[in-house]
């Protein structure tokens, strides 16, 4: 990976410094504590029987004679109630997600019964023993089947599969009369599974002593957690205490409530011992991990010179059988209809959107949340424009995109940019690529019969979403005020609790570098505590690329007002006036004397030698809490244009990516170093979208892909070099100017990897609207190609 910016970064300290993750050396040394490591005096493990069929009537289970007491099905879990995650969006259906299948299943890999024993083996062995009587009901594997009349319904008490309905209703008919250009076209992307390299883990256990319920959980979201808890077993909060431990990757994927945790806290409680639950690879690729199938029928308008005008969308996501909680069914669909128009300037936009009940697993936010397919589809459309026009595609988005002097922006849906230059992000990926030269390479066959091809992406990424938003939605988490808890320690050290979580962001050092940037302390000498229900104050967790603007300004806020309080005790200290002292570096110096106060000097007098306070000292002493709220709630808008030159092979088929370059805009950069890695990684998950990933069903319901064997992952080969450029444009709404960017990388590629595709087939006339582009997808599209240019001169 290379970074075409690379300044003095390296030495600055604090905010835009270059500084290695201070939680690297724990995990390089194997020194993690994670789910899966935790072992406790007595524990029991638990293994699930999953329901074999997509569709069906529960009839019966047969518990093993003698095992009765290690079994449990719904009828068992007193007292619990189901998952429930409505949306207070017009029309939502809603649906309660049983903890164990009670009367009907669903989708394959839905619980049907917990089973447990001393070790995982046995309880699977458990497991096996028990004999299910299931009535086969027909399935809905197909999203688009699914809406017709006749289909089988899911949740039969709603006439219909549509868990809501979004529509953006507005005028294109006058422009559809007039535009001098249309083009129509229909997109799908396939579902997928989430990889983390940890799979979910659950451990629970009843403390007597406090008469507490202690959940040890692979979570993002330990307070949303916690409450969804509270509602499903009829605890108060304080009954439970959440704890997250090192987390080995989420991207959304542990941005939920589960079922098997509220299972085996029951169970915990039930048994008075500590019970676990590891996922397994199988049950994570079949049951849990789903995410990211689309459809879209589009149709643009456009003037002579491809410019767009209006755009009139029909959309349909599968959702799932159930609503997840917190963030209900419609997370992708409802966002839909609000971001397709991306960093595109034009008159007209209609948009409807159905979130479809299939008998699937339900839909989870997977990193990207919605965006990695509207980039594909409006990105794909911008490509089809230019190609109707016979122009470059990059020319016809640099007139359609917003200019910077007309930032902060207000677009066509209401979003709000804060601020950018797009125009120049896509001209710098243009140069970043080297367009002239691939388009002079082109005029060439190339030796070994392959295509060469360019494409290019650009989008917007609006992160760290406030109340505002999510109050629309209605759904049973709105995040408020982000707050943090500093406190400085006799020793002159910080200590920062924060209620997110960090599953690799790098957190405990980006919030380090923030207190550092305030106080002046080594971020050496900063603890960041976060996982913890019992010790971090109350937050909705990690998502939506929120927590350097959300967290970030809590703790800037927090040692702000802890440096008030340090300046005054500093001056005692002194014999100065306050006014004549500021701390810089760790030191409270003066304009009045040569000597200094360190924040050692300062702390042990609050903690140990209090008659040297002043007399107006504050008494809440040198721990503080703070809470942020960015001056607008609408969230930042980071931006990107991811470039890509492809070789195709149109005989196998096959795509090598030859070059990637991005440009992008997450604001100030907290950390260059940690933001070149999170775009790294998302790359190489949206090249996994682009070319290799897909959850494929067959009309029964059935998962196709049940290991690593058959669902494909890009490893080190199909991950090319990349180019990363920083513009760094300040938002003006937050702390320190820093945006949401931890999606980024995953949104761009699979709409530059097909654009690219698309034109290096445009010497074939063939075309691709479809992700991943397996070589079948790609001989087929060659095919019709052929069979059509054939019927035109037969």
């Amino acid at each position: 990976m290379q970074s075409r910016k690379d300044d003095n970064a390296s030495v600055k300290r604090g905010v835009g410094a270059k500084k290695v993750r201070k939680e690297d050396d724990r995990y390089m040394r194997g020194l993690g504590d994670f789910v899966g490591d935790m072992n406790m005096p007595g524990m029991l493990e638990v293994a699930f029987l999953r329901s074999p069929v997509a569709h069906g009537q529960l009839k019966k289970i047969t518990k093993p004679t003698n095992a009765e007491q290690n079994i449990f099905v719904a009828a068992d879990l007193t007292g619990v109630k189901g998952i429930l995650a409505d949306s207070a969006l017009p029309g939502f259906k809603s649906s309660e997600q049983p903890i164990l299948a009670k009367e009907k299943v669903r989708y394959v890999g839905e619980l049907v019964a917990a089973c447990v024993a001393s070790d995982r083996a046995k309880a699977e062995d458990l497991a096996d023993s028990i004999e299910l009587d299931i009535e086969n009901l027909e399935a809905v594997s197909d999203m688009l089947e699914g809406l017709e009349e006749g289909a089988p319904l899911i949740h039969e008490q709603w006439g219909d599969n549509v868990f809501q309905h979004t529509l953006v209703d507005g005028d294109v008919e006058s422009i559809r009369r007039t535009a001098a250009v249309k083009i129509e076209r229909e997109y799908r992307t396939a579902r997928q599974c989430m990889s983390p390299m940890e799979g979910r883990g659950v451990l629970a256990f009843w403390d007597s002593r406090l008469e507490q319920l202690q959940v040890f959980t692979s979570t993002q979201i330990p307070h949303i957690v916690r409450t969804g808890l509270s509602e499903c077993l009829g605890l108060s909060h304080e009954q439970i205490r959440v704890v997250a431990p090192d987390v080995g990757g989420g991207f959304g994927y542990k941005g939920i409530l589960l079922a098997e945790e509220v299972a085996v806290a029951w169970l915990a409680m039930h048994f008075k011992r500590p019970v676990r639950w590891l996922e397994d690879r199988r049950e994570q690729l079949t049951a849990n991990a789903n995410c990211r199938e689309h459809f879209y029928r589009v149709t643009a308008y456009a003037d002579e010179s491809g410019r767009l005008l209006a755009l009139d969308t029909d959309a349909v996501v599968d959702a799932g059988a159930y609503s997840s909680y917190p963030f209900s069914a419609c997370l992708e669909g409802a966002q839909v209809a609000s971001i397709l128009p991306g960093p595109y300037d034009f008159q007209a936009y209609r948009c409807s959107t159905v979130s479809a009940a299939t008998n699937k697993p339900p839909i989870l936010p997977y990193r990207g949340v919605a965006r990695t397919g509207v980039c594909f589809a409006m990105e794909l459309t911008m490509d089809a424009l230019a190609r109707a026009v016979g122009r470059e595609p990059s020319d016809v988005r640099l007139d359609c995109l917003v200019k910077p002097e007309d930032m902060p922006f207000t677009n066509i849906t209401g979003k709000h940019f804060d601020s950018g230059n797009y125009p120049e992000c896509l001209r710098r990926a243009v140069e970043a690529i080297d367009l002239k030269s691939i388009r002079k390479r082109q005029e060439t066959p190339e030796e070994d019969g392959r295509l060469i091809g360019i494409g290019m992406s650009i989008f917007c990424e609006q992160s760290a979403h406030g109340t505002s938003v999510y109050a629309g939605w209605g759904i049973p988490m709105v995040p408020g005020h982000e707050q943090a808890v500093v406190r400085l320690t006799p020793d002159g050290s910080l200590e920062i609790r924060v209620g997110i979580h960090s599953h690799g962001q790098g957190l405990e050092t980006t919030l380090a570098q923030v207190a550092e940037e305030v106080l002046g302390i080594d971020t050496d000498r900063v603890r960041v505590v976060h996982g913890d229900t019992a010790l971090t104050p109350y937050s909705t967790g990690t998502w939506g690329s929120r927590c350097m603007v959300m967290a970030g300004g809590a703790v800037a806020r927090a040692c702000t007002d802890l440096s008030e309080r340090i300046n005054n005790i500093g001056a005692h200290l002194l014999e100065v006036p306050l006014e004549s002292v500021a701390l810089a570096d760790g030191i409270v110096s003066s304009t009045r004397c040569s000597k200094t106060a360190t924040l050692e000097d300062v702390a042990r007098t609050w903690y140990l030698k209090p008659q040297l306070l002043p007399e107006n000292v504050d008494g809440g002493g040198l721990e503080v809490t703070a809470g942020y709220k960015p001056e607008r709630d609408s969230g930042t808008f980071s931006y990107a244009c991811h470039a890509v030159v492809v070789a195709i092979d149109p005989e196998l088929g096959t795509t090598e990516i030859l070059n990637y370059a991005i440009v992008e805009d997450g604001g100030v950069l907290v950390n260059p170093m940690i933001v070149d890695g999170q775009v790294y990684g998302g790359v190489a998950q949206g090249i996994g979208s682009a070319l290799y990933e897909e959850m494929p069903f067959d009309k029964n319901g059935q998962p196709l892909a049940s290991t690593l064997a058959d669902y494909l992952l890009p490893g080190a080969t199909e991950v090319p070099e990349i180019v990363i450029d920083h513009m760094e444009t300040p938002s003006p709404y937050t702390e320190f100017g820093q945006k949401g960017i931890g999606e980024s990388g995953a949104i761009g590629p699979p709409a530059a990897i097909v654009n690219a595709i698309n034109d290096a087939l445009r010497p074939l006339n063939a075309e691709i609207c479809e992700v991943p582009v397996t070589p079948h997808r790609m001989l087929g599209a060659i095919l019709k190609a052929q069979l059509a240019k054939s019927e035109e001169t037969a």
